[in-house]
């Protein structure tokens, strides 16, 4: 069940309340012979994504139509038969247009029901994937509308992405979401019910797309994972309209991270394939690579050593084809030694510390933005005090703690206390001292 944003919005530009929606069903309802009592909590409830039996989603059709003055389909108030990537009463490109700056409003305007609605699974989680992988394509992306979109409006989305990513890296993705849904709401909603030809409209839902995989990134880095999830969607549904299968692999990446954080490690694994096979001549070694050392931490949580391995050997020989210069903007994340510090957490949990150690050093040991610092910090410091070495895993401690300050990051906060945690058992003086130093730093709130 996920939230019913359509409606949110439509309620909104209405200027209707919960209670004043549920009077007027209850109104219409008795003009056709039904006795209905519904309050302001039933319409919170059909919000939160909870369909109304009967007749009811037509009477909400029929109330809001009046109001707003235009004719209005089950689809337009997000009780159609689709989901996120159901036709609206247009194409389906348009009806996933409206579903997509929906929840941008919504997450802009803080809906407790939109940004704390768990992540789905099953079906409503595979699907979109599904989808981006299978036929039928978008043949035209064009659009009529009154703002005329150019090739300075492609450069300002792609600065805007480039600049939100380098905002996520330096202050974490609490401190960053907030600016990017207001700029997807301010600047990215008008251009896409703008106008624009295929051949533009493409460049248009590209650049879209790693602007709301972005957003989808901060949100998962606040601990907003339903919120996340449908912006990965989204993220999807934009590459599938750029006609960009690079684009969708990158996105599918992001879906295989937050698979592996959920603990949904065969749905990781499967996700990976199929962005390795679906994308084929368009994903580059870059991506390839971190596709293929998720999938090894994926496999070593399912106990399965001889696929983790041979998953790490995949992405050290992608490592060794990456050409600067010849990745797109969204890959820079890969660099080097991400893969050694996701390669030493495949091989922490197959219980392989020698292995493990070699490359968290290796990973420590190479260039990278104090965001990945943290987390290759992190890794050398567990493996360092499981092999009872509590001294030197406190080193690397203090740095990674330095190193984190001034984040606004709930994952980072979750390695910062796994990390003290793991610290304050070992028993030595500097370990201690470094757990205290952690503790300093937890005590700022978010």
């Amino acid at each position: 069940m996920q939230p019913n944003t359509l409606l949110d919005a439509l309620l909104d530009e209405a200027g209707m309340s919960n209670a004043g929606l549920a009077a007027r069903v209850n109104q219409a309802g008795r003009a056709r012979g039904l006795s209905l009592r519904y309050e302001h909590t039933a319409v919170a409830r059909w919000l939160k994504g909870q369909r109304p039996r009967g007749q009811v989603p037509d009477l909400i059709c029929e109330v809001l139509a009046v109001r707003l003055n235009r004719a209005l389909t089950l689809s337009d108030i997000g009780l159609g038969v689709g989901g996120e990537w159901g036709t609206g009463s247009g194409s389906p490109l348009s009806g996933f247009v409206e579903r997509a700056t929906a929840l941008w409003r919504s997450d802009e305007q803080q809906r407790r029901h939109v940004i704390e609605a768990p992540a789905v699974t099953g079906t409503p989680a595979v699907m979109p994937v599904w989808e981006w992988e299978n036929p039928p394509e978008d043949a035209d992306v064009s659009r009529s509308g009154q703002t005329r979109v150019s090739m300075a409006d492609i450069r300002m989305l792609r600065a805007a992405r480039a600049h939100y990513e380098l905002m996520y890296r330096r202050a974490g993705g609490i401190a960053t979401r907030a600016r990017i849904v207001g700029f997807l709401n301010s600047e990215t909603a008008p251009l896409l019910r703008g106008a624009y030809s295929d051949a533009l409209g493409r460049q248009l839902h590209r650049a879209t797309g790693g602007l709301v995989a972005v957003a989808g990134i901060c949100a998962y880095d606040s601990d907003a994972h339903g919120l996340a999830q449908r912006y990965f969607h989204q993220g999807l549904r934009l590459a599938k309209a750029s006609g960009d299968r690079g684009l969708g692999a990158y996105v599918i990446a992001l879906l295989v991270n937050q698979s592996l954080f959920l603990a949904e490690h065969r749905q990781a694994v499967a996700f990976a394939e199929a962005a390795l096979r679906a994308a084929g001549g368009q994903i580059t070694p870059a991506l390839a690579a971190d596709l293929y050392v998720m999938q090894a931490k994926a496999y070593a949580n399912l106990g399965d050593r001889v696929s983790a391995l041979r998953c790490i050997r995949r992405a050290e020989l992608e490592v060794e084809r990456i050409q600067p210069g010849y990745e797109p903007d969204e890959t820079g994340y890969v660099q080097p030694g991400l893969v050694n510090v996701q390669a030493a957490e495949a091989l922490l949990s197959l219980g392989d510390l020698k292995a493990a150690r070699e490359q968290a050093t290796a990973a420590v040991g190479t260039p990278a933005h104090d965001r990945g610092r943290v987390h290759r910090l992190a890794m050398l410091c567990q493996i360092e005090l499981r092999q009872g070495e509590p001294d030197r895993a406190a080193e690397a401690a203090v740095e990674m703690t330095e190193r984190a300050r001034g984040m606004e990051s709930q994952r980072l906060r979750d390695r910062l206390r796994e990390v003290r945690e793991q610290l304050a058992a070992s028993g030595s003086s500097h370990a201690e001292k470094a757990a205290g130093l952690i503790d300093e730093s937890l005590r700022v709130p978010l």
